[in-house]
């Protein structure tokens, strides 16, 4: 069985490191020198700014994960709160967050069908093998019959949802299920016997195994389901029934 790479846990230090050396940087030249009013109003509004935050987060999750998809929309969002302060004077944009707010998941969402079809291959014989489920302002709870479940994806926006995997078996090797998690979360139910790998990337949030592992259950090693993805302001965990 496969070990998950480190190679995206690295990246993402070795980013938060920079970035806490240039915020330190910018901190000790404001206190120790009179900056130009325009210069210090820009550090304070937009250095060091919420909106500031969120574009910092997506460019750690854009680094760091292969689903660029929730850096790309942290980012997104951080940007658009961003342009009242970079033009006061000229643009008043909160009128429309929401309306950009629907074109950005829209566009999500787009991306996310094109990319699962393109590695995925849905004949008919496979297509109930794999997930795809969508929750946007809603939750849903869905159960999933297979003898030969390979994974998919779960996205979770402002929503959240529950996947009973219990009556279904793994197919042979390495399969992988991708969680895109934002102000929102997924619970995945699985029978004890699975070998579950977490590879989640949580920002303000957390994913986690929270079974009751037994030691008289006999696991088959030939067989894994690796739970990878981000978390952002969300959470969610892999449980059973026992």
């Amino acid at each position: 069985m496969n070990k998950p790479s480190r190679r995206g846990e690295t990246s993402n230090r070795f980013i938060i490191g920079i970035l806490l050396i240039i915020a330190g940087l910018i901190l000790i030249v404001k206190k120790s020198t009179v900056l130009p009013e325009p210069l210090d109003h820009f550090i304070d509004d937009i250095i060091f700014s919420w909106q500031m935050l969120l574009v910092v987060i997506g460019i750690i999750v854009l680094a760091g994960s292969d689903n660029k998809t929730p850096g790309i929309i942290m980012i997104a969002v951080g940007g658009f709160f961003m342009i009242p302060e970079l033009f006061t004077d000229f643009f008043r944009s909160f009128n429309f967050f929401w309306p950009a707010l629907f074109i950005v998941i829209g566009i999500v969402l787009l991306l996310n069908s094109k990319r699962l079809v393109k590695r995925l291959d849905f004949s008919e014989s496979s297509k109930a093998d794999y997930i795809d489920y969508v929750n946007i302002f809603s939750g849903a709870e869905r159960q999933l019959i297979t003898d030969n479940f390979k994974g998919g994806k779960i996205t979770s926006i402002f929503g959240g949802g529950e996947v009973d995997l219990t009556r279904s078996s793994l197919a042979p090797g390495d399969n992988a299920i991708e969680i895109t998690c934002i102000f929102g979360g997924t619970t995945i139910i699985v029978p004890d016997s699975w070998n579950i790998i977490i590879n989640v990337t949580p920002i303000l949030g957390g994913f986690s195994d929270s079974r009751k592992l037994r030691g008289d259950v006999i696991k088959d090693n030939t067989r894994s389901l690796t739970i990878k993805g981000t978390v952002i302001f969300g959470g969610g965990e892999v449980k059973s029934y026992k």
